[in-house]
């Protein structure tokens, strides 16, 4: 791990000697004395540090001129002063610039490091809160991963063996299918779990962002980089890396990213020195990775660095069997989270359910149960209270192994539809403004319906009103 770079400075050369003496006992501390306050202000424009320790009274520039600088060029340096005189005023100016503490001469050295140490935890756990703010961590697809289909079942397995190593893993599934809750079962069952979870969207960060996002950058590494940032990879060091839709990071990156992960080692954007980092990576994709390997829009020999242990994820489709089970299970969640009662699923409802292809998968039913609940039922959900377009492509798909409910209803209202349509045609022969108005139907409508059974007007018109053939 990188040392921790400590600017001490002060005019009388004994109070620099005793600041490097007991701060050398910190772990991870360099400690730097400059003894002119002007070449310290050269060294804060020129290089990164995590602390500057100053003396508020020095020939040239004082101490509060020297923290104006310094705040200048990385507004999230932490600064503590030093005085021999101390005043509420000065305090006061130095605190208004951004000092975060101060200490009066002669002080004990454990006061000195008990202070330093406090300063420098809470500038990691700022560091921390500003990467994730950044990057805040997306919910779950669903609280639990739910289902006895054999498919999940054989994910469920390999869950467990991947949990039992620390091989990066490659997880696969169309969007929606949870593989995000796939990655944290894998880091919450691994050695890691005690460590960070750093989910990361490959597809949202602007790709002249990447590197930095990852690698992290020293300060002046680029316009902007007013200071030192960690990245994402070595934010995640001893935890898991969730590299989110892989397949989307372009090639450039790609070439990085592999070197990264081969040597476990990582160099900040504008830094020079290498810095090691024990990290263990998950990436998942929609994409199919192989064709894209074919394609050459994906390096093989990332792919291969990915693909030690592989997951395939079901769609929900093909998992007919847990569909009655995460839908009861999400509408016990979203019911609680309402502050509803227990909520049932009518009979009916649950086989329009079942009866979805669920295009968006798990995740599109997750939306449907919480909208429905949103809007609708106290007590159960039934087939009204479910979204149209549900209801309407469940209805033209088998249900199981037999007709169905609604495939039966389906074919029984088609019937009646034709045979309604041929005899008010043939009452009215042919006349469709007549038998619209019979039917109290919109000419259009009557028009379409007409068209949906390939019924002609001018059959029964030319027929006298005779019963035209069936089409």
């Amino acid at each position: 791990m990188p040392k921790i770079r400590v600017l001490v400075v002060d005019d009388e050369p004994g109070m620099l000697e005793v600041c490097r003496d007991t701060l050398g006992q910190l772990p991870d501390l360099e400690v730097e004395l400059e003894g002119e306050s002007a070449r310290a202000a050269e060294r804060l424009a020129q290089e990164s540090w995590d602390l500057l320790i100053t003396d508020i009274r020095m020939p040239g520039l004082g101490g509060v001129e020297l923290l104006e600088l310094a705040r200048q060029h990385d507004p999230q340096l932490a600064v503590l002063m030093l005085t021999a005189y101390p005043a509420i005023e000065t305090a006061v100016a130095s605190m208004k610039l951004g000092a975060a503490d101060y200490i009066t001469k002669p002080f004990l050295p454990e006061d000195l490091r008990t202070r330093v140490a406090c300063l420098l935890e809470s500038k990691r756990l700022r560091d921390e809160n500003r990467l994730l703010r950044r990057h805040v961590e997306r919910a779950y697809v669903f609280g639990d991963m739910i289902g006895r289909s054999p498919g999940m079942l054989a994910v469920f397995e390999a869950i467990e063996r991947a949990s039992a190593s620390d091989v990066d893993v490659l997880i696969l599934g169309e969007t929606g299918t949870g593989k995000e809750l796939v990655a944290r079962c894998i880091h919450q069952r691994s050695r890691r779990s005690g460590n960070r979870f750093v989910p990361v969207d490959c597809g949202a960060i602007p790709e002249d962002l990447l590197e930095s996002e990852f690698f992290g950058h020293e300060r002046g590494a680029f316009t902007g980089a007013m200071s030192r940032s960690l990245g994402l990879v070595e934010f995640a060091a001893r935890g898991t890396l969730f590299l989110d839709e892989v397949g989307n990071l372009p090639p450039r990156l790609q070439a990085k990213l592999l070197r990264a992960l081969q040597e476990r080692r990582i160099r900040r954007v504008g830094g020079t020195e290498e810095i090691e980092v024990d990290v263990r990576v998950v990436a998942a994709s929609s994409l199919d990775l192989d064709e894209e390997v074919r394609q050459q829009r994906f390096r093989s020999d990332l792919y291969y660095r990915i693909n030690v242990a592989r997951i395939e994820l079901p769609p929900l489709r093909e998992r007919a069997g847990d569909i009655a089970l995460l839908a009861a299970h999400l509408t016990s969640r979203y019911a609680r989270e309402l502050g509803l009662e227990s909520i049932e699923i009518d009979p009916e409802a649950l086989e329009v359910l079942c009866g979805y292809d669920w295009p968006g998968n798990v995740r599109e039913l997750q939306n449907v149960i919480k909208r429905v609940l949103a809007m609708g039922p106290q007590d159960v959900i039934r087939v009204e209270n479910l979204p149209d377009e549900v209801v309407a492509r469940s209805a033209n798909r088998p249900i199981g192994n037999g007709e169905g409910f609604f495939r039966l209803r389906e074919h029984h209202m088609a019937a009646f539809e034709r045979q309604y349509l041929s005899q008010l045609l043939r009452g009215h022969v042919g006349d469709v403004s007549s038998a619209a108005a019979e039917a109290r139907l919109p000419r259009g409508t009557l028009y379409r319906l007409l068209k949906k059974y390939g019924f002609n007007p001018s059959d029964f018109r030319e027929m006298g009103g005779a019963r035209p053939s069936q089409p």
